[in-house]
């Protein structure tokens, strides 16, 4: 076979619409498991998206949000995760029950920064992703679907409209 005729590899691809039942079906999960956050801790950028829809199917208003560094591209990324500014205040954490929200689980080292970061600081801390890979090195509370391939995300897929 030539390479004009090799196939892509296989990928997972979320829509919007498929994103909006992901979304809710995650919120049930939370609901469900008796858990009621005071706040919802977003890891930008693809968590944004998790964080606000998660906020409004739970009735939770709070939202904060931890910009992350760790991908620079398909399958290319920093050897850590770095946190860029600003960074949340732990004293504005403190006592809190929080829910990490992230798009997608991969190799767990953005998330295992994140519940680092809150360790000590809040209640009760747990994560809830759309997506959570085989090789995630954390086990997320709420989890929508679990696969090894490379997720597709609606925000994410077509390249940028500015250069």
């Amino acid at each position: 076979m030539t390479e004009a005729h090799e196939q892509e590899p296989a990928r997972e691809t979320l829509t919007w619409e498929r994103f909006g039942t992901a979304a809710r079906e995650l919120a049930e999960q939370v609901a469900d498991s008796g858990y009621r956050p005071d706040l919802i801790l977003s890891i930008a950028r693809g968590g944004l998206f998790v964080a606000g829809a998660l906020g409004y199917a739970l009735g939770v208003k709070n939202l904060a949000v931890m910009n992350v560094e760790f991908y620079t591209g398909v399958g290319e990324r920093l050897p850590l995760p770095v946190m860029l500014p600003p960074v949340p205040n732990a004293v504005d954490l403190s006592g809190a029950t929080v829910l990490v929200a992230d798009d997608v689980a991969d190799t767990g080292a953005t998330l295992r920064l994140v519940r680092d970061f809150c360790g000590g600081q809040v209640a009760d801390v747990r994560c809830a992703v759309v997506y959570e890979k085989p090789g995630s090195e954390v086990r997320c509370e709420y989890v929508w679907r679990r696969t090894p391939l490379w997720i597709n995300f609606p925000w994410s897929t077509l390249p940028p409209v500015v250069t």
